[in-house]
């Protein structure tokens, strides 16, 4: 029998009648529509929209439809807009003169009273599917004409519901719960209908974390919503989501460490929200907690991101996920079932829109004071930013895209007088031009005598998304607690690997963008020897791979050289004629043709003679292969690193790699293999058994190669014909410290244990990598590279191997990391290549696809797959 948890949520039903039949010529109740009552079971993603599509029609004078996109399954993405008749007749004036008054569009806004915007989002995670089952109850409720709550809320506030930010993944989640469900629900939590396969219903389509997305946005579900988003600029916004089973409800105000730039307001706003949740959840004796655990610090949450754009942002936590099915018996004998949790997500959402339509005009004024300040006084050091393109249009392109799809604005270096003074209370401001000063990122020092150039980006601090700007691009953020929920360093110069420089004074930019004359026109070009393609960042990789696709014949320079007055680095890409006869005269058309598709320019030469370095044909010219790759998914492997590996080449680059399941990996055919991909995972104990591990060896020997990334590179180190060793710990230091560090270690405080266990972590912290620029897996990248070291690892440098990324003593450059892992990270090799007979295995003990924004570490990834080993 089950023991349900307290969910009669008396303060909700006199609130909203929600299983009620509707009187004849009133809205169509969820389980009227569905058949069933909300909290049965898991709905589907078209019946939720089906649902909002059908409301909207019996109430078009309330509710309106925001379609904005479809997933990469194909699955529309939708929100939906409430508001009270007379706020719904104003809607688009509403949205305009929000954008207006913020500084984000043209014009004036109006002076009559606004409402609040307040934007719901439910279901970023597919199997926290409680989310999108609370959406039919609010949506309903608040639709309740005779009920003063959602009245008011209605008349203060313009509703946004979006309830379902990861169809794929929430359909992904609800058609396997379906099919284990039998004719009741089974609460014992080792049955199969709790126990969701690899890799769950929690990621998109390519096994991203959504939620750690905003910012970033390199999903298309996440780019389509950001775009509605920026459309509609909301006060608020509250993100919706499930934690462990045994975890009562989280709602704000939420733990630190905060970001240092969050208001005053929005501080206090947090705890205004935790106040309203608190009295719902008091009525019905639910249990609950706030301030621990989940914090405003990383900048591409659905808590954070609308916070750095100026709202107040929220997370809620509902005790469940994927794991709690329709009903589950919980340690305390207690069961959780699916209409508790739904009870819990309408109370917190009703809560948190009556919260905001209580205090509609001091939030709207807040808001725009925010964005005031943004505009004539920003925060942080730095008033403007130089980032410099130094010949790399693909990298300055990708940078330029992310700002765009945040908002900020920027501009280019101009031609110009020197500097002047600023007449409007900002400062000094000058001319992108001359000579200037600026704190180099890359040096950690400030500089004088930058130069700014036509085609550098400068982008100023005064503008509407100044605090997201200075957030994405401090070099280093001040964390307040250790103790924190994600990645603490993120600034994007060395995501990156763009030379930047942060000025405190404002300097004036063009609004032209410089015009790049294609060298192509340089020399003849009708029938040129071969072209030239510089190696230097996601463009050449795209080029390389479509030729590849194209069975073009491409080789690389393995030193660098000159050639026609232009020097180029090793890795450039050379694209003979001689070895492509086969191709005739579609030879000049397939090459210009992935230019063109790539974006790159390419440069056509007459001859093979260089007048510096290697010529065409030398040794030292590699030919390159059109490597046919795996990449190792499945039980026990990160979805999320597999996922980044996967889109990077099914998206990225467009190139076929082939998915194996690692169970697979004893039946695979190596004959059909030429690169092996090894994502971090927990599994490869049981994985790479002795024979598996004879087999990949063998294959290595006949010319194969490895790449072991993070912990597959830990289940390497040690193992017989693998190079890869930790380095040794018995150092007579601790040895003379070891009784003392015993004392110590007894007298610890239980509570400080969290905070003790932090000093072993490294939760995403920036080190400078020490590269060996002549080697293949360096190319393109200079002689560091800044990567986001989320372990401790330990590595030993290779005693025959090539040692070419290392961490040297002083090179931690940004990021919390405990005091051991500091020690521990300390000269320890981080990228290596080992020999093994004809093939070879290639070590990174850093994910260099990092939810997918690490820029530079796609040229890495690259090098690894297409440089090394030829």
């Amino acid at each position: 029998m089950i023991r349900p948890l307290l969910a009669t949520a008396f303060l909700l039903l006199s609130l909203f009648a929600y299983a009620q039949p509707a009187p004849s010529g009133a809205l169509t109740s969820p389980e009227q529509f569905l058949g069933y009552k909300v909290g049965d079971r898991f709905t589907p993603h078209h019946r939720v929209l089906a649902y909002a599509e059908l409301i909207a029609r019996q109430a078009p004078n309330r509710v309106r439809l925001l379609p904005y996109g479809t997933t990469h399954e194909g699955r529309q993405l939708m929100a939906v807009a409430i508001a009270s008749e007379a706020n719904m007749a104003r809607l688009d004036d509403i949205r305009t003169d929000n954008l207006k008054r913020i500084g984000l569009a043209e014009g004036t806004a109006g002076t009559s009273n606004k409402p609040a915007i307040a934007w719901i989002s439910y279901n970023v995670h597919g199997n926290e599917a409680v989310s999108s089952e609370a959406f039919f109850d609010v949506l309903y409720g608040l639709l309740d004409t005779k009920n003063a709550v959602s009245q008011k809320i209605l008349n203060n506030a313009v509703v946004i519901l979006d309830p379902d930010l990861n169809p794929d993944g929430h359909d992904r989640y609800v058609n396997w719960y379906n099919q284990m469900q039998g004719r009741a629900a089974n609460p014992v939590p080792f049955a199969r209908e709790h126990n969701e396969p690899w890799p769950g219903g929690r990621y998109t389509h390519y096994y991203f974390d959504p939620n750690r997305d905003w910012a970033w946005q390199t999903q298309e579900i996440t780019q389509q919503r950001m775009a509605l988003y920026q459309q509609w600029m909301p006060h608020l916004h509250g993100d919706f989501h499930e934690m462990g089973v045994e975890s009562p409800y989280y709602f704000a105000p939420s733990a630190k460490p905060y970001h240092e730039d969050i208001t005053p307001f929005q501080r206090d706003f947090q705890n205004t929200i935790g106040q309203y949740c608190s009295r719902y959840f008091d009525r019905n004796g639910w249990l609950y907690y706030t301030r621990e655990r989940f914090d405003l610090f990383y900048p591409s949450y659905g808590d954070t991101w609308p916070t750095y754009n100026g709202a107040i942002g929220m997370t809620y936590e509902q005790g469940g996920s994927g794991r709690a099915g329709l009903a589950i018996t919980k340690a305390d004998g207690d069961t959780l079932t699916l209409r508790a949790r739904i009870d819990h997500h309408v109370a917190a959402s009703i809560a948190t829109l009556e919260s905001v339509a209580d205090r509609a005009p001091e939030v709207v004024k807040a808001f725009g004071e925010y964005f005031d300040k943004a505009r004539t006084s920003p925060v942080g050091p730095y008033k403007s930013y130089v980032v410099k393109s130094n010949g790399d249009a693909g990298r300055m392109t990708a940078l330029r895209q992310l700002l765009d799809r945040n908002g900020i604005r920027y501009g280019f270096g101009q031609q110009g007088a020197g500097p002047a003074t600023n007449t409007t209370g900002q400062g000094k401001k000058a001319t992108a031009t001359g000579s200037l000063s600026g704190f180099n990122y890359f040096t950690q020092k400030t500089e004088s005598n930058l130069k700014v150039a036509p085609e550098d980006l400068v982008i100023s601090a005064y503008q509407p998304k100044s605090t997201l700007l200075k957030i994405l691009f401090e070099p280093k953020s001040m964390l307040e607690d250790s103790v924190t929920y994600d990645i603490t360093a993120w600034s994007l110069p060395y995501a990156f690997g763009m030379t930047t420089y942060g000025l405190t004074n404002q300097i004036t930019a063009s609004n032209q963008q410089p015009t790049v004359n294609s060298q192509q026109s340089t020399v003849n070009s009708q029938s040129p020897y071969a072209y030239v393609a510089r190696w230097q960042s996601m463009p050449s990789v795209q080029l390389l791979a479509g030729l590849l696709k194209q069975k073009i014949k491409v080789r690389a320079a393995e030193k660098p050289f000159e050639l026609g007055g232009q020097s180029y680095s090793a890795g450039t890409l050379l694209i003979t004629r001689a070895g492509n006869e086969r191709l005739g005269s579609r030879f000049d058309q397939l090459v210009q043709a992935e230019a063109q598709k790539a974006n790159v320019t390419l440069t056509p030469v007459q001859t093979g003679f260089v007048t510096k370095g290697s010529d065409f044909g030398s040794d030292f010219v590699m030919a390159l292969k059109a490597p046919r790759v795996g990449v190792v998914i499945g039980e026990g492997m990160s979805p999320t690193a597999s996922g980044e590996v996967w889109h990077y080449f099914d998206q990225e680059l467009n190139y076929p790699a082939t998915v194996i399941n690692g169970s697979d990996l004893g039946n695979v055919d190596w004959t059909k293999l030429d690169v092996l991909v090894l994502p971090t995972g927990f599994a490869y104990g049981r994985l790479l058994t002795d024979r598996t591990l004879t087999a990949i060896k063998t294959w290595i020997q006949g010319g194969g190669k490895l790449i072991a990334l993070e912990r597959a590179a830990d289940a390497l180190a040690g193992k017989d014909g693998f190079e890869l060793k930790e380095k040794d710990d018995k150092s007579k230091d601790k040895e003379k410290d070891k009784d003392k560090k015993a004392v110590t270690d007894s007298l610890k405080q239980f509570a400080d244990r969290e905070r003790e266990a932090v000093s072993d972590e490294t939760p995403g912290s920036i080190y400078r990598i020490s590269l060996d620029t002549t080697h293949p897996l360096a190319f393109g990248l200079g002689s560091d590279y800044y990567a986001l070291v989320q372990e401790a690892h330990n590595f030993d440098v290779l005693k025959d191997g090539w040692n070419v990324g290392y961490l040297k003593a002083d090179n931690y450059v940004a990021g919390f990391a405990g005091k051991n892992a500091k020690e521990k990270l300390k000269n320890t090799l981080s990228m290596g290549v080992q020999q093994l007979g004809r093939g070879s295995v290639v070590y990174l003990a850093d994910n260099p696809l990092f939810r997918g924004f690490w820029y530079s570490g796609k040229l890495l990834f690259a090098n690894a797959v297409f440089m090394v080993g030829n």
